[in-house]
C-alpha cells in the first residue's frame, strides 16, 4: 500500500474521534454552555445528518477539483471547525461547527475512498478501503477514550483541541505524499456519474451496507446497558467491553480488506450468516458474562468485516463513478448508523428490555440476507442479468 493511503487513514482517525467523542462530553458541554443534555445530544444528530446529506452533495461539488486540493480543503475546514468549536462560548456556534465539520468529513471520506482506491490499483480496492476504515475503528479503541481522559483533566474543549492537533500532521503529510495531479478535464461529469449510480447491483449493495451498519450501531449504541443491566457486570467493565468491540472491528476491517479483493462472495455469504447467528446468540446468552464478552469481540469483527467488504464492492461496482460511489457509500453507512440506534431506542421504549437492540440488529442483518437472496434469485431467473445483480461478485476489472 502506498504511504499516502496510511496518511488518509490518520485523517480518518481524527474525524472518527470527532464523530464519536461527544458521547463522553455531553454533561460537561451542557454544564459549561448552560443548555440541556438533550440539546447537546442534538450535536450528534446534526453531525449524522451532515454526513448523510453532505457525502454525495459535497462529492458532487468537488468532482472537478484535483484530488489533493479537495482533500486539503476538506481537512483544513474540518480542523478550523474544531478550533472554533473549542473557542466558542455559544451553543449555536458550536452547533454550526458540528454541521460544517460533518460536511467536511463527508467530503474528505468520499474523495479519500476514491483516491485510495485509485492509488492502490484496480485489484486492491478492498485493502485500500480497509486502511481508511481502520482509522474509524482505531478512533473507537483509542481516540474516544483519549477524548474522555482529556475532558476529565482539562475540560471538554481540550478534546476539540486534541482533534485539531491530530488533524494538523495529516494536512502536511497529504501535501507531501498525495500526488499533485491536475484536474482531469476528461473526468466523468456529474450527470455521467449519477447515471452510473443507477445500476441495480450498486443500489442493492448500498442498501445492504446501510442494513448491516444499522445492526452494528444499534447494538454498539446500547452496549453499556446490555453489559450492566443484562450481563450484570459493573460499570467498570464498560470500557473493557467497548474496547473489545473496537479491537474486533479493527481485526474485522483488516481481515475483510484482505479478502474483499479475492473472495468477496464468501465473505458476504458466510460472514453475513455468521453475523446473524451471532446477534441471535448474543441476545439469548447476554446474561452470561464470559459468553457476552466473547461475542462483543466476535460481533465487532464480523460487523466490520462484512461492512468493509460491502463498501469495497460499491467501489468496484461503480468504477465509472469513482467519487460519487464513495460519497453514496459514506451516506449509506451513516443512514444505518442513524437508523439503527433509533430503532433500538424504539424497542427499548416499548419495554422490550435491553436485549431488544440485539434482536433488532439480528432483524436488520436478516433483512439484508433476504434482500441479497431475492436479488440473486431474480438475477438467476433472468439469465444474462444474473451477474449484474449479484452483490457478492467482483467486477471484470478486478478479476483481470
Amino acid at each position: 500500500m502506498p504511504f499516502a493511503i496510511y496518511v488518509l487513514g490518520l485523517a480518518v482517525f481524527a474525524q472518527g474521534t470527532s464523530e464519536f467523542m461527544l458521547s463522553g462530553l455531553v454533561q460537561d458541554i451542557a454544564a459549561d454552555l448552560g443548555v440541556s443534555i438533550p440539546a447537546v445530544g442534538s450535536l450528534t444528530s446534526a453531525f449524522a445528518v451532515g454526513m448523510i446529506v453532505g457525502a454525495p452533495l459535497v462529492a458532487m461539488l468537488s468532482l472537478r477539483w484535483p484530488r489533493r486540493r479537495a482533500l486539503l480543503a476538506f481537512l483544513v475546514t474540518f480542523l478550523l471547525a474544531h478550533v472554533v468549536g473549542a473557542l466558542t462560548s455559544s451553543f449555536e456556534i458550536l452547533f454550526v461547527t458540528r454541521v460544517i465539520a460533518a460536511l467536511a468529513n463527508a467530503g474528505f471520506l468520499a474523495v479519500g475512498l476514491a483516491t485510495a482506491a485509485s492509488m492502490a490499483g484496480p485489484q486492491a480496492k478492498g485493502r485500500a478501503t480497509s486502511v481508511l476504515l481502520s482509522g474509524v475503528t482505531l478512533a473507537c479503541i483509542a481516540g474516544v477514550p483519549l477524548g474522555a481522559v482529556l475532558s476529565e483533566f482539562w475540560g471538554w474543549r481540550s478534546a476539540f483541541w486534541g482533534v485539531a492537533v491530530i488533524s494538523a500532521p495529516a494536512v502536511f503529510a497529504i501535501l507531501r505524499s498525495v500526488p499533485a495531479t491536475p484536474a482531469d478535464a476528461g473526468a466523468p461529469s456529474v450527470r455521467h456519474e449519477l447515471r452510473a449510480l443507477r445500476a441495480p447491483k450498486l443500489l442493492l449493495t448500498l442498501v445492504l451496507g446501510a442494513l448491516v451498519n444499522g445492526g452494528t450501531f444499534c447494538s454498539f449504541t446500547y452496549l453499556t446497558p446490555v453489559v450492566t443491566n443484562v450481563t450484570g457486570l459493573s460499570t467498570g467493565w464498560v470500557p473493557a467491553a467497548l474496547a473489545l468491540f473496537g479491537i474486533g472491528s479493527f481485526v474485522g476491517v483488516n481481515l475483510g480488506g484482505r479478502l474483499a479483493d479475492s473472495r468477496p462472495g464468501q465473505v458476504l455469504a458466510v460472514g453475513g450468516v455468521a453475523l446473524l447467528a451471532g446477534w441471535l446468540l448474543f441476545a439469548l446468552t447476554a446474561g452470561n458474562p464470559v459468553v457476552a464478552l466473547v461475542l462483543v469481540f466476535v460481533q465487532g469483527t464480523l460487523s466490520f468485516g462484512v461492512g468493509s467488504t460491502l463498501i469495497a464492492q460499491a467501489l468496484y461496482t461503480a468504477s465509472e463513478a469513482p467519487t460519487l460511489s464513495g460519497g453514496f457509500a459514506t451516506a449509506a453507512l451513516n443512514v444505518g448508523a442513524a437508523a439503527g440506534p433509533a430503532l433500538g431506542g424504539v424497542a427499548i421504549g416499548a419495554d422490550l428490555g435491553f436485549r431488544s437492540p440485539l434482536v433488532v440488529s439480528a432483524l436488520l442483518v436478516a433483512t439484508a440476507l433476504v434482500l441479497a437472496g431475492v436479488a440473486r434469485a431474480i438475477g438467476t431467473a433472468g439469465g444474462g442479468v444474473s451477474k449484474a445483480n449479484r452483490p457478492v461478485e467482483r467486477p471484470a476489472e478486478a478479476r483481470s
